[in-house]
């Protein structure tokens, strides 16, 4: 599967219009064969996380090599024939124009990139929109740029609704398509919806949480799972596991 303009807008159409109680849930496969379950279980496009590949692959969440990483999303999106969009963390130190030349490779059609730094920090919002801003020139509209916002991650962060919402609207000025304050509260998604208008907001899943509906209804477009899915397939393979060693 190529990537190209018009897989980027279908899956840019599949943000648009939705009910409030209906979001755009994409699941994340992390190879090829969770890939094909998810396309065959009638989603209409895939979200890949990077955490979940990496785990997949040996390694600790940020510790993937960019080349494996750009090779498991590859294996992914040749599997499916529906659009994938890739976590690429923070783009590997990649300039913008060699990012979007290896997107283009694997044939993914939209990234989810991270304003994230080191450890615990944050990247600086004007210096990240700038090369967001680069990403956009650089892939045009072939590609669906999704801002991940990581204020709820850092500790120290005095108002982390209140820097989410700036950074979001430099990211959609930059040319993002959505934007993606991870680990929101619930409670906090009505404020950031109605200060983001009609910006796209993609909201985490967890097992303990609002259900997709609720979400929606709360101000979520769409709704990822992190690893979250790995990690509940891995439960239910160390129960199988255990059935098997106990015969």
């Amino acid at each position: 599967m190529s990537t190209g303009e018009p897989r980027a807008e279908v899956l840019r159409a599949l943000h648009r219009g939705r009910p409030a109680d209906r979001p755009l849930v994409l699941p994340g496969p992390w190879d090829a064969a969770s890939a094909r379950t998810f396309e065959e279980a009638g989603f209409p496009a895939l979200a890949t996380p990077s955490a979940g590949i990496a785990a997949s692959l040996g390694y600790e969440d940020g510790a993937t090599p960019a080349e494996e990483m750009f090779a498991a999303v590859a294996r992914i999106v040749r599997a499916v024939s529906v659009p994938v969009t890739a976590d690429l963390e923070g783009g590997y130190g990649l300039s913008a124009a060699e990012l979007v030349e290896r997107v283009r490779e694997t044939g993914a059609v939209g990234v989810n990139l991270e304003d994230g730094e080191g450890a615990g920090g944050l990247k600086d919002p004007g210096a990240h929109a700038e090369w967001l801003a680069e990403v956009r020139a650089a892939a045009g509209p072939g590609l669906f740029v999704n801002a991940r916002v990581d204020t709820y991650l850092r500790e120290g962060v005095a108002d982390p609704a209140g820097d989410a919402v700036a950074r979001a609207r430099l990211y959609a000025e930059a040319g993002a398509d959505c934007v993606y304050p991870i680990m929101a509260p619930a409670a906090d998604l009505p404020g950031l919806r109605a200060a983001l208008g009609d910006l796209p907001v993609n909201a985490l899943s967890l097992p303990d949480g609002p259900s997709f509906a609720e979400l929606g209804r709360l101000g979520a477009t769409r709704v990822t799972f992190g690893p979250g899915l790995l990690f509940r397939s891995l439960s239910g393979l160390a129960d199988l596991a255990a059935e098997v060693r106990a015969q």
